[in-house]
This record gives C-alpha cells, sequence and structure tokens, in this order.
C-alpha cells in the first residue's frame, strides 16, 4: 500500500504506533460499538468508563443484571440501553455459539446486522477491531471519509466512486488504511 500511495506512505510514517490490536471478544467489541455510535471518541470512552464502573466486567449477564434506568445514568441513550440488553439476550440464547472467525466478512455482517441496533457500520467495527479482518474500508464511517477527503481533496466533498477509486488501491489492506485514516484525525487510537 505504502508503494502504490505516497500520501498513505506519508501517514503511515507519521502514526506507526501504536498497532491495530484485537480486544478478541466479539460481545465487547459490539457493546463498546453501539456506545460509540454518532458521539465522539472522548464521549465514547466516558459512557464506557461509567458503563464498566456500573456492570464490571461487559459480559451479557451483567448487562441483564441492570435495569434499564441504572443503565441510562451512565450516559446511554434509552435507545442505546435496549440495543445493549437486547443484543445481551440474543447472545446468551444464541450468538456465543457462532464461529465468527469462520464467516466470511459477508456473512458476519448480515448476522450481526439481523440484531436490531446493529447496522453495516457497526459490524464493520467488528470485523476491524475484533475480528481482524485486513480489508474492510467502512463507508458510513464519517471520521474515515473526513480524513480521506481532507488528505486526498483539499478537504473537498467527495462522492462516493470518487472515495471508492481511491480505496480500492489499497485492497487488500483497506482496514489498515482505515485505521492510519482515523489516527489522522484523533491523535487517541480508535478502539471499539
Amino acid at each position: 500500500m505504502r508503494e502504490i500511495d505516497g500520501k498513505m506512505d506519508k501517514l503511515i510514517c507519521l502514526y506507526e504506533e501504536p498497532a491495530l490490536k484485537s480486544r478478541e471478544d466479539i460481545f465487547m467489541t459490539l457493546i463498546r460499538s453501539i456506545v460509540g455510535q454518532q458521539i465522539s471518541v472522548k464521549a465514547a470512552d466516558t459512557v464506557w468508563n461509567r458503563l464498566t464502573n456500573e456492570i464490571g466486567d461487559i459480559i451479557p449477564e451483567n448487562i441483564s443484571l441492570k435495569n434499564a434506568e441504572n443503565l441510562q445514568k451512565c450516559g446511554l441513550s434509552h435507545r442505546k440501553v435496549e440495543y445493549i440488553k437486547g443484543i445481551s439476550k440474543i447472545w446468551v440464547d444464541e450468538y456465543y455459539k457462532i464461529s465468527w472467525e469462520d464467516l466470511s466478512d459477508s456473512l458476519v455482517i448480515d448476522k450481526l446486522t439481523e440484531i436490531r441496533g446493529v447496522g453495516v457500520w457497526t459490524a464493520e467495527m467488528i470485523l476491524i477491531f475484533t475480528l481482524l479482518r485486513p480489508d474492510i474500508f467502512p463507508m458510513g464511517d464519517i471520521g474515515a471519509i473526513r480524513a480521506l477527503e481532507k488528505i486526498y481533496s483539499d478537504g473537498e466533498k467527495m462522492n462516493n466512486s470518487q472515495i471508492k477509486k481511491i480505496t480500492d488501491k489499497w485492497s487488500p489492506w483497506r482496514t489498515i488504511a482505515t485505521w492510519y485514516l482515523w489516527r489522522s484525525i484523533d491523535p487517541e487510537p480508535v478502539q471499539y
């Protein structure tokens, strides 16, 4: 990727460390992704810290034991509480049995998006941060798109075909490129 894209090469040189690492826990990453939906990294970290202080280990059983009011006091919206409660239930009932590593990227997305509150972006965060799939570019991630626009078009809006033209040349390493795009706009590495 560095050889085919000089701008990405410069970006990688600026932000070589820390590397993207897996949390190796799909359930926790899924909950963290729900917490982080549509809020800043800093706000998400604050809510996450409150949530872990409230419930301890992020496991379905602990979430199920807490009432909605206690979870909302952590900074979660009513809707996000519904989502994480629903995810906890489906995880205990069915999803813990799935061998996620054996599924293709598209099957992971299909299975996860069956869950209420989980969209393609959230499923892509699982692919990136837990399964460490190498070739994911989240077209719905506003941070990655804005960083790409800043670097490749001086901050001017780009349409999907322009973005795709740039990101396709990064294949099969689009996840790595995404990681560096995020690093370029936030000095704190994103972790879900």
